[in-house]
């Protein structure tokens, strides 16, 4: 893998670290996420699975609620990290959460042994549904 930076390789490690927590007896398919706010903190999360298989959650939304339950500044970069051939994108509930508190984020998909894609996170989601389709209630 070649970082852009030394933000984006810490970013790259720090979800890499979170993919050893995974949580994944079912599918075997360990993900790990992080992100960096723009206030520099890193905040980190890895897929947890359940026997009731829908009531599993993905890397990137608990790394994007424990950062937004805890104080996160605005999110501004975000690495996924697979042990896939090629670099791997979020499942669309995680384009969906991503696009409505990071929209303007950097991101970085990789695997295991270093592949890389860089994108934005508004990318993922074209035509994405937001706060703006929630017209104000009239009584």
């Amino acid at each position: 893998m070649t970082a852009a930076d030394p933000q984006e390789a810490a970013l790259v490690a720090a979800a890499t670290e979170a993919r050893g927590r995974a949580r994944c007896p079912f599918s075997g398919f360990a993900v790990g996420c992080a992100l960096r706010d723009t206030g520099g903190t890193i905040w980190t999360g890895a897929n947890v699975e359940n026997a009731s298989y829908t009531l599993g959650l993905c890397a990137e939304r608990v790394a994007l609620f424990y950062a937004l339950t805890h104080g996160a500044a605005a999110i501004e970069a975000v690495a996924v990290v697979t042990g896939a051939d090629v670099p791997t994108p979020p499942c669309g509930a995680c384009r969906q959460i991503l696009f409505e508190f990071a929209a303007d984020a950097d991101l970085v998909l990789v695997t295991a042994s270093g592949a890389l894609l860089r994108s934005r996170v508004r990318d993922l989601l074209p035509l994405a549904f937001d706060a703006s389709f929630l017209a104000p209630r009239v009584p």
